[in-house]
C-alpha cells in the first residue's frame, strides 16, 4: 500500500514536470537559470547590423533596418545611391520570420524634395531604428549623427516629419552647456581624450504602455549608463521629461585586465564604455531589456569599438520608471568580442515563444530560440 502510494505520488511529481516543459520558458525562466537561448535559424536574410523586427501577422514579419548602396543596393526616392551606414528600410517576411528579403531596395521615408539633403531628410544617417506598434499607431525612434528623433505612423510604411527629442543630444562641450555626471564621459584607459566630456543620446530604445510613450538612451560613457524619457504619446513627442529614476541602471564602473581584450575574464566590463540599444519587452510584471554593451577600443587610439557583448536588463518591480538590475550572466550568446552585431537585438515573443534576432557570426544575422535547459 505503501509502495502503491509513493509510486502514484512519483508520477504526480514526473506529470507536472513534464507539463511544466511543454509549456514555453519565459525571460523569467531564463533570469533564473532555467531556460538558455539556442541558434533556431542561423542566417535568416538580414544584413548584420541593426534592426528591428515586428510581427504584423501570423506568418508575416517586417524588419526595420538602415541600408545603404554599399550593404543591400539602396537608393534613395530621388533614384541616387544611399551612402553608408544608410537610411530606413523595410524587410519582409512571409515565412513566419525565417527568412527576409527587401522587397523594394529604396529609403522608406522619401525626401521632402530632390535632390534629398541629409541635413533635411536624415537620408543616409537614419541608424539604430526601433518600432513599436501601439493600438493605433506606430512609433518609429532612431539616430541620426548622434540624434534622437521619433516619428509616428498609421500603418508602418507612411511616416510623419521628424520630431527631436528635446534633451541635449549627441555628444557636447561642458564648456557650452554643463552635464550632470550621470552625463559625464569618464577617462578610458586606450583614449588619450575625448572630443567633448558630455553624452546624451542613440542608439536609442522605444516602448509604449498605455498613453505613456518611453524612450530609452545612452548617458555618459566609461561609465556608461541607461537613461530613459517619458510622456505622453498623444501629445508633442518633443515634450518628453526625463525619468525619475536616472539612470535606469549602469555600466561597470571600470575598463577592467589592460592585457586582456576577449573572452571570459573580461565579461564583468563588458559594458564600461557605452550602454545603450535598449530592445524592451513585458514578461509577467516586470520588463526585460536586451541591450548593447561597448567596453572598447582594446588598443590605444583604434578609431573604433572592438569590444561588443549583448545583455539583459530587467525592471525591479512593476515599473519601468525605477532602478532596474542587470543579469548576472551577462554577457549572454557569445563573449565580449570584436562582432559588431551581436548588441542590437530584437526580441518577440510569438505563440508563448521568446525569439531573439541578432548576430549568429560575424557575417550572419540569426534567430535564437529560448528553451529549457536539459
Amino acid at each position: 500500500m505503501i509502495l502503491g502510494r509513493l509510486s502514484i505520488h512519483l508520477l504526480a511529481i514526473f506529470a507536472l514536470g513534464l507539463a511544466a516543459h511543454q509549456t514555453p520558458p519565459t525571460l523569467e525562466d531564463f533570469w533564473l537559470g532555467r531556460a538558455e537561448w539556442v541558434v533556431d535559424l542561423v542566417d535568416v536574410g538580414l544584413p548584420v547590423g541593426e534592426s528591428d523586427t515586428v510581427q504584423r501577422s501570423a506568418t508575416e514579419f517586417w524588419s526595420y533596418l538602415h541600408a545603404s548602396h554599399q550593404s543591400a543596393g539602396v537608393h534613395d526616392q530621388c533614384g541616387e545611391p544611399v551612402e553608408f551606414p544608410g537610411c530606413l528600410t523595410r524587410w519582409e517576411s512571409r515565412d513566419g520570420g525565417r527568412s527576409f528579403t527587401l522587397p523594394v531596395p529604396v529609403c522608406l521615408i522619401p525626401c521632402q524634395t530632390c535632390p534629398c539633403d541629409d541635413a533635411r531628410d536624415h537620408i543616409t544617417h537614419q541608424q539604430y531604428p526601433r518600432v513599436f506598434w501601439a493600438d493605433d499607431r506606430a512609433y518609429l525612434v532612431y539616430e541620426w549623427r548622434a540624434q534622437t528623433f521619433l516619428r509616428t505612423s498609421p500603418d508602418g510604411l507612411n511616416w510623419s516629419p521628424p520630431s527631436p527629442l528635446r534633451f541635449p543630444s549627441g555628444t557636447w562641450p561642458s564648456s557650452y552647456f554643463p552635464c550632470t555626471p550621470v552625463e559625464k564621459i569618464g577617462p578610458h584607459p586606450h583614449i588619450r581624450g575625448e572630443v567633448h566630456d558630455c553624452l546624451v543620446g542613440a542608439p536609442p530604445g522605444l516602448y509604449v504602455e498605455g498613453d505613456m510613450l518611453y524612450v530609452f538612451v545612452a548617458a555618459g560613457s566609461a561609465p556608461g549608463h541607461m537613461r530613459c524619457y517619458k510622456g505622453d504619446r498623444h501629445g508633442p513627442l518633443d515634450a518628453l521629461r526625463r525619468c525619475d529614476t536616472d539612470p535606469l541602471f549602469e555600466g561597470a564602473r571600470e575598463y577592467g585586465p589592460l592585457d586582456i581584450v576577449e573572452g571570459p575574464d573580461i565579461a564583468p566590463y563588458f559594458d564600461f564604455r557605452y550602454v545603450s540599444s535598449a530592445e524592451v519587452v513585458k514578461v509577467g510584471s516586470r520588463y526585460y531589456m536586451a541591450y548593447e554593451g561597448v567596453r572598447g577600443p582594446d588598443v590605444l587610439e583604434r578609431g573604433m569599438d572592438t569590444q561588443f557583448g549583448l545583455g539583459f536588463a530587467r525592471s525591479s518591480g512593476p515599473d519601468i520608471d525605477a532602478p532596474w538590475e542587470k543579469y548576472p550572466g551577462n554577457p549572454v550568446i557569445m563573449p565580449v568580442s570584436s562582432n559588431w552585431g551581436i548588441g542590437h537585438a530584437d526580441l518577440l515573443i510569438v505563440d508563448g515563444i521568446t525569439y531573439l534576432y541578432t548576430a549568429t557570426s560575424s557575417s550572419t544575422r540569426g534567430r535564437y530560440t529560448l528553451r529549457w535547459r536539459s
